[in-house]
């Protein structure tokens, strides 16, 4: 249903070493690069999927109940997810685990972006992701 994703970021340095290691975490990499955005998608191709792009002033995310979610590979993927996001920057929303309340074997990671962007890595992909 969706192209692409685009957030506005406050420090694009900071936040795309963030994306880079986290994504990368996933099986993603980062596709394109300019002065004053990158974007990330699956390795080996142009399409971006999630851009990032440098605004001015003050960088406001979507308010409660904005997520955005990762479709993880395994769930040691999910795990690799987290630390890479703590070790660059975000912050801690959930740890690793089961979440029996969205599915038997739902297993996720929340995590804030550095300009406080609320992300989730999550497996297994639901029929029709991916």
């Amino acid at each position: 249903m969706l192209s692409h994703l685009s957030f506005g970021v406050s420090d694009l340095a900071k936040t795309a070493a963030f994306y880079d290691a986290s994504m990368e975490a996933l099986g993603y990499a980062r596709v394109f690069s300019g002065r004053e955005c990158v974007g990330y998608g699956r390795p080996g191709t142009d399409a971006d999927r999630l851009l990032l792009i440098l605004q001015p002033g003050t960088v406001r995310p979507p308010g409660p109940g904005f997520h955005l979610a990762f479709i993880a590979p395994s769930r040691e993927a999910v795990d690799r997810f987290h630390a890479a996001a703590l070790q660059c920057g975000g912050v801690d929303l959930g740890s690793p685990g089961l979440r029996p309340h969205y599915g038997a074997d739902y297993y996720a990671a929340f995590v804030l972006d550095p300009d406080g962007y609320k992300l989730e890595a999550k497996y297994p992909p639901q029929p029709g992701e991916g």
